[in-house]
């Protein structure tokens, strides 16, 4: 009996982690991703600044540099909405900052909440973005040298081969926020509206 017992809590237990896949979060000076329930990766940073963004939807919302990283993490309360596709608007104001002229997807990996894209900006850099999307949140990150990119997509494919030139000393000033710009841009609203 306690052996059936034991059994069903550890499948609960198994289904739970599943629906929680992906679990992202910033631990000291760690990013860490989960990627399996008995799988993380974890990213050290350096250098960390980090900006607490604040909206009327957003439960919890930050921006954050540090090495060639930037990062937005936008938690919406449970009873808000995207009006409009989250990581397409995260794209357009990314490409409005940069005063980017061309923007050509190089690659496109997509891996369960995951989605990894390579672009080539102004035929002279590219730049490295992850898209992680979780039941009320989304996290957007910029990767200018490509090590976390290249790194965390060979956790989802043990034989990713990265076959694109690497960035020289690019430094980018990223200074944009999806929930910041809620007000002006109404990325989202209240589902009863």
């Amino acid at each position: 009996m306690f052996e059936a017992l034991f059994k069903f809590l550890k499948y609960i237990f198994k289904t739970v982690t599943k629906l929680s896949i992906p679990y992202f979060s910033l631990e000291e000076n760690d990013l860490k991703f989960k990627i399996s329930t008995d799988n993380f990766y974890n990213f050290t940073l350096y250098n960390i600044e980090i900006k607490t963004r604040h909206d009327s939807y957003v439960y919890e919302a930050y921006t954050l540099k540090a090495n060639d990283i930037f990062l937005e993490y936008i938690h919406t309360y449970n009873d808000a909405v995207w009006n409009v596709q989250a990581f397409s608007c995260f794209l357009d104001l990314l490409k409005d900052n940069l005063k980017i002229n061309s923007f050509e997807n190089l690659e496109k990996k997509v891996h369960t909440h995951y989605e990894f894209n390579i672009y080539r900006v102004n035929k002279s850099y590219n730049l490295h973005i992850i898209y992680i999307y979780e039941m009320y949140k989304e996290i957007f990150i910029v990767d200018t040298k490509g090590d976390l990119y290249e790194n965390l997509l060979r956790n989802f494919e043990k034989s990713y081969n990265y076959e694109f030139p690497k960035n020289e000393n690019i430094i980018l000033d990223i200074n944009i926020s999806l929930a910041k710009n809620n007000a002006i841009n109404n990325y989202f609203r209240l589902a009863s509206n």
